[in-house]
């Protein structure tokens, strides 16, 4: 079965962004929504200490089981929010470049990339939220 999102990529705005403008998901859609996909091992711990992209590959393998879970995978999710603890460029960067290889640059749902001062766990540098759509 298709999946239930239409991603809008704009002919009248800049290619520059690595991702759909706008996703849109039919009437009657189920939404699902998933809590911030953190870089965390079965046993608690940070994976990657101090590696963003290591942090960011974990988050998409965290949320990928979580999608899955819900019936879902990557290519339902609407829209994504990556949040990266830094305020170099270079490290927010990084860490989106791993998330949009995941996805795929025509499959990139829209997307916010933000610094932020500090995630939630000891040496956590990169979370990821999502939202997803299924066909009801």
């Amino acid at each position: 079965m298709p999946p239930a999102v239409t991603l809008i990529h704009s002919e009248q705005l800049s290619d520059a962004a690595e991702y759909a403008y706008a996703a849109i998901a039919p009437a009657g859609a189920r939404m699902v929504f998933l809590a911030g996909a953190c870089p965390l091992e079965e046993d608690g711990t940070v994976a990657g200490e101090g590696n963003y992209a290591e942090q960011a590959a974990k988050c998409i393998h965290n949320m990928k089981i979580a999608l899955h879970e819900a019936g879902a995978s990557l290519q339902d999710v609407i829209s994504t929010r990556v949040l990266v603890a830094s305020t170099k460029q270079a490290d927010l960067v990084t860490a989106w470049q791993v998330v949009r290889d995941a996805f795929g640059v025509k499959s990139m749902p829209p997307s916010t990339l933000m610094g932020e001062t500090v995630l939630g766990y000891d040496n956590q540098l990169v979370e990821v939220e999502a939202i997803a759509a299924l066909r009801s």
